[in-house]
């Protein structure tokens, strides 16, 4: 060890505002294995994720001097993680592809099926959703982002937001269903 894992995180910011490389590269370590699966969730490909997080964490270099040190610093860089995927989404066109309203009002309550199974049946049925229906789940749900945020970040409807979620849950819950009758 080179006693630089026990540091705090208030003392690993500071020596990277003051440009130290090496604490740099400490802060990056420390957290981009987390942010790299953040980026996997929203990336088609893990070559596009690695791109993602490289940009992601230029922005966390950038803004560290906005940091508010009373709180923690992982939400935060996973924020701006999150952001960069979707502007990345943007920049590659794939969030502007038609997405329907889709007003289906389908009961989407998913009984105790889903205490049943496995992580992997879950993320493969996820992973089966349709990329825009699967986005805003993963934003609404995963990352607690709000249907107008999501809104803005993908320049779409708040009510768009909400039928594909809507749409997104309905599916999921088929797919649930297909899977254990």
């Amino acid at each position: 060890m080179d006693g630089t894992s026990d540091i705090t995180e208030n003392e690993l910011i500071q020596r990277c505002l003051d440009h130290n490389l090496k604490y740099q590269e400490i802060l990056y370590r420390r957290f981009a294995d987390e942010m790299f699966g953040i980026c996997c969730n929203y990336m088609k490909d893990e070559d596009e994720a690695a791109d993602v997080l490289q940009d992601g964490f230029i922005k966390v270099f950038r803004n560290l001097h906005t940091f508010d040190q009373s709180r923690r610093l992982a939400p935060w860089i996973a924020r701006i993680i999150v952001n960069t995927a979707l502007e990345h989404i943007r920049k590659n066109k794939r969030a502007n592809e038609i997405i329907e309203d889709y007003t289906n009002t389908v009961e989407t309550s998913v009984d105790n099926i889903i205490e049943q199974l496995s992580a992997k049946e879950i993320i493969k049925s996820v992973e089966e959703l349709p990329s825009k229906a699967a986005l805003i789940l993963k934003l609404y749900c995963i990352e607690g982002y709000s249907h107008k945020e999501i809104a803005e970040n993908l320049h779409i409807s708040i009510g768009t937001s909400k039928s594909q979620l809507n749409r997104a849950r309905n599916l999921l819950k088929q797919s649930i269903n297909k899977l254990h009758g």
